[in-house]
């Protein structure tokens, strides 16, 4: 019995109890780690105001259950930004894990690999196979772990939410032929959440540090095209909500005006909440002045009413 078989069916036999207590942290590969180098580069944790987390070498994802009389089957994988170069961990992760948990919603934190071409082969790709695997994985223990696996959202903020927009529009159905039962299930988000996220890889538009991260400085026109997502939105994209601040100067809110647009278009259901301050990075906006304070309860119950 594998680390993940073991974990989930001691999960079975404890009901939700364990997750009340303290997260579950597992590896999304439970062997090889795809697209990886042999280096001896390692993980990087700074705990000042917020912990920032760089040069992650083992993706992971840390569980939080709500108790189990709260619980509304929902859960959400949460990508915390960062510009591709860290993840600000905490701010972005942690605290939104437990915020949802207070609603009643399983809370899914992802430590994602950040692109490398010293620790990485194909690195424009692995954020994106890290938060495939993570869905698929979740999927996977959706009853073990009290969430019903058509209700397994993705969220995220800043260049998490390209991760995030990347995941809800570049998904397939599963290899039912592969040895591992994770990579079974369909690696399609049942709904998303962007927050002040970056979608556009476009010249004019871009948020060039998270452009330049992801593709290098001299990118293929044809990975610009392919990680712009509001040119990528499928007709079976999962329904979407989307806040962001009109004064952010980091990510300007053209990127969730054009993901809009773009969903409209396929006619996939979307919410946005546009908000005239608020800036860049406010989190759950607490000890962050401006208009953009009311997106949690939006998006709470835009979630609470989601078929």
């Amino acid at each position: 019995m594998n680390k993940l078989t073991l974990v989930a069916f001691l999960l079975m036999l404890t009901g939700s109890s364990l997750a009340q207590t303290t997260p579950l942290t597992l590896d999304i590969y439970p062997g090889e780690v795809p697209f990886q180098k042999d280096t001896d580069i390692t993980e990087t944790v700074q705990n000042n105001d917020i912990q920032v987390i760089s040069k992650v070498q083992n993706p992971q994802i840390q569980v939080f259950l709500p108790a189990k009389r709260s619980a509304t089957g929902k859960a959400v994988i949460i990508c915390p930004g960062g510009g591709y170069g860290v993840l600000a961990y905490d701010w972005e992760g942690l605290d939104i894990a437990k915020w949802l948990n207070s609603h009643g919603i399983a809370g899914i934190v992802l430590k994602y690999r950040l692109p490398s071409t010293e620790t990485q082969t194909q690195s424009h790709i692995v954020p994106m196979a890290d938060g495939q695997r993570a869905i698929r994985m979740v999927r996977h223990h959706a009853e073990a772990w009290g969430i019903d696996p058509d209700q397994i959202g993705i969220m995220g903020f800043s260049a998490g939410g390209h991760l995030a927009s990347t995941l809800g529009t570049h998904f397939d159905s599963g290899n039912p032929g592969d040895e591992d039962a994770i990579e079974h299930q369909s690696s399609r988000p049942d709904f998303m959440i962007l927050g002040y996220p970056v979608v556009s890889f476009t010249e004019h538009i871009t948020h060039i540090g998270s452009r330049n991260n992801l593709l290098g400085e001299d990118p293929d026109q044809q990975w610009v095209t392919y990680f712009s997502n509001e040119k990528q939105v499928r007709a079976d994209s999962p329904p979407t909500f989307i806040f962001h601040s009109q004064d952010d100067t980091a990510v300007p809110v053209q990127h969730s005006l054009l993901m809009y647009e773009g969903l409209l278009e396929k006619k996939v259901p979307v919410e946005m909440h546009l908000y005239p301050t608020g800036g860049h990075g406010f989190s759950l906006s607490i000890n962050k002045e401006g208009t953009q304070k009311g997106w949690m309860e939006s998006c709470v119950q835009w979630i609470q009413h989601l078929p």
